[in-house]
C-alpha cells in the first residue's frame, strides 16, 4: 500500500534536511519511477553505498507526480512528464559530480 502526498514529502524532507543535513533544494534532484533502484543505481549512477538516496511508494502515478510537481516548484532538480500509471514510486537524492541528472 502506498504512502500519501504528505507523508512522502515529510519522509523526503526529513531524511534529506535533517538526517543528511542538505541544505537547498537545488542540491537535490526528485522524480517517479516504475522501478525506482534500477532508476536510482543504474540510470541516475546513485552510489547505493555511501550516496545520499531514498525512495517512497504513493498510493497512485497521481499522488507520485503530485508530489514531484511540488519538490521541483521547492527547488529541486527534476521535471515532469515521465512514467505511466504504474509509475508510483517517488525518488530524491543528493546531486554529486558522480551522478547523472536527467
Amino acid at each position: 500500500m502506498g504512502m500519501s502526498k504528505e507523508q512522502i514529502i515529510k519522509e523526503i524532507t526529513d531524511y534529506l534536511f535533517v538526517k543528511c543535513n542538505i541544505k537547498k533544494w537545488n542540491e537535490v534532484y526528485v522524480g517517479i519511477a516504475k522501478d525506482p533502484e534500477k532508476r536510482l543505481f543504474n540510470e541516475h549512477k546513485v552510489k547505493r553505498q555511501g550516496g545520499i538516496w531514498i525512495y517512497r511508494p504513493a498510493n497512485s502515478s497521481t499522488c507520485a507526480r503530485e508530489v514531484e510537481k511540488t519538490l521541483t516548484a521547492q527547488g529541486a532538480d527534476g521535471g515532469p512528464g515521465g512514467g505511466d500509471d504504474d509509475t508510483t514510486y517517488v525518488y530524491a537524492y543528493k546531486k554529486t559530480t558522480d551522478t547523472v541528472n536527467c
